[in-house]
């Protein structure tokens, strides 16, 4: 019995935990790289005195990018722009998801394989167009036209996301509502709404960090530097002759900073049932 007990827990130790710990050791080996490089001088990080670990810890870069680099500034474009945009995804993808959730149509199955057709669309094939379009309506180099193409590009998927969290809520709690006097606003909104927030936070959460970490999109629209987002002023840390890792790395580690506390403090709502405790019996 033991020696049964023994080999199952080598096997489960040997097709389990070690391709997990081996999956975490390469995911954040480079997080813990670039933490270290932020906190190094520049000649830990090359040259006669390369170390692996900073010592001494120097906080200098992070002055450097926050002050000189006027990072902070960055850092508000990319808060800002994120924020709304995610405020007219979720409201847009809940309504859309709704409606396919909900309401019986024709072409409702055609309009759902449409939606996720457009993922398959690269970003890169959407550019030139919409620079065209955006330049004849005077939105180039404005974070008007990055929000909207955030907005229009994740609407899809979101969309699907939220139709998926809808079927999950039982039809029967509106119907109760609705024999009760209810609207079918007011069941979307007293009734739904409520059993949606898991929903609603796993959604804002993938849109905000889509958005946050776009780059091309971002790079191609906008050249005013009083505008630049997260992603673009770290790309114009890259000089052509020389790069400082330093800030780099620090600038990285400010740009991380946001979407590691997001979900550290939205892990809470992304776990237990959708539904639980909405219907008692």
């Amino acid at each position: 019995m033991d020696e049964k007990k023994e080999r199952v827990t080598w096997k489960r130790v040997l097709t389990l935990y070690v391709p997990l710990a081996a999956s975490v050791i390469f995911i954040m080996f480079p997080l813990i790289w670039a933490m270290f490089t932020s906190v190094k001088t520049t000649g830990q990080i090359r040259g006669a005195e390369v170390q692996i670990f900073p010592n001494p810890i120097v906080w200098e870069n992070y002055a450097n990018v926050w002050k000189q680099s006027k990072i902070q500034t960055y850092f508000g474009n990319s808060l800002m722009i994120s924020v709304i945009s995610v405020l007219g995804i979720m409201f847009l993808s809940i309504c859309n998801g709704y409606a396919l959730s909900r309401f019986q149509f024709k072409g409702k199955k055609l309009t759902t394989v449409i939606l996720l057709c457009t993922q398959l669309l690269p970003v890169s094939m959407l550019i030139i167009p919409l620079f065209v379009i955006f330049k004849g309506i005077n939105l180039v180099n404005t974070r008007t036209s990055v929000i909207i193409f955030y907005i229009v590009n994740n609407i899809a998927f979101t969309s699907i996301l939220m139709k998926g969290f809808i079927d999950g809520i039982p039809l029967e709690i509106e119907e109760a509502s609705k024999v009760d006097g209810c609207s079918r606003a007011d069941c979307m909104i007293k009734i739904v709404m409520p059993l949606l927030i898991p929903g609603i936070v796993a959604g804002s959460a993938m849109a905000f960090v889509h958005c946050w970490n776009e780059f091309l999109v971002a790079f191609s629209f906008i050249q005013k530097q009083a505008y630049f987002t997260i992603p673009v002023a770290l790309k114009y840390m890259i000089s052509e002759f020389d790069v400082n890792f330093g800030n780099l790395a620090a600038g990285s580690m400010i740009a991380l900073s946001i979407p590691v506390a997001l979900f550290a403090y939205i892990q809470k709502f992304l776990v237990g049932g959708l539904s639980a405790g909405s219907v008692k019996g």
